[in-house]
């Protein structure tokens, strides 16, 4: 098998996912990083024209693919055959796509606003608080999920709760013990 070319950048979260599922299933993948400043310049909108990271090329399939929900459920489908991280049996594969979608819409977006209001020279600070409380909302959906189980699908670990943010489960118990799992 060829190695599938992750661009990706050191801090960005997204990329990270991808990267975890690669390695998860032993998958070989080189990364090239992108920094922030050239997302939006050729030649990397000519492979994702939205000027974001990650997107992923995989030569063994002919395939060039970006956002990370979509990335993550094309691995899975093309190189989890066994259902390492995935399930075939309903209802858990449609949790897994339930707890992946909270993610990526529900989730993802309020870290990546915070961070963007927290890096500008002015402060913002009704921005910072409303997106502050917003993962805080988030958090304690996955904290109250997981208080009583270790996973939030299944009995093992899978693709959809890898990512919200190890930094934040010190402050919720449920999560805390999920993380360190």
């Amino acid at each position: 098998m060829q190695p599938i070319t992750l661009y990706s950048h050191p801090i960005g979260p997204n990329p990270w996912k991808v990267a975890i599922i690669l390695s998860a299933l032993r998958i070989p993948y080189e990364t090239i990083m992108v920094d922030f400043t050239e997302v939006k310049k050729e030649p990397y909108v000519s492979l994702c024209p939205n000027g974001r990271l990650p997107t992923i090329v995989d030569p063994n399939k002919n395939m060039t693919l970006w956002e990370s929900g979509a990335i993550v459920n094309y691995l899975i489908e093309t190189y989890d055959p066994s259902h390492q991280l995935s399930y075939d049996t309903s209802p858990e594969r449609h949790q897994l796509q339930q707890w992946l979608h909270f993610q990526v819409s529900g989730q993802g977006p309020y870290y990546g606003q915070l961070g963007w209001f927290r890096r500008q020279p002015e402060q913002v600070a009704q921005a910072i608080e409303r997106y502050m409380a917003e993962i805080r909302r988030v958090m304690s959906v996955l904290d109250r999920v997981l208080t009583d189980r270790e996973w939030l699908v299944g009995a093992r670990m899978q693709t959809s709760p890898l990512f919200p943010g190890r930094i934040w489960c010190r402050w919720w118990s449920g999560t805390s013990a999920w993380c360190r799992n």
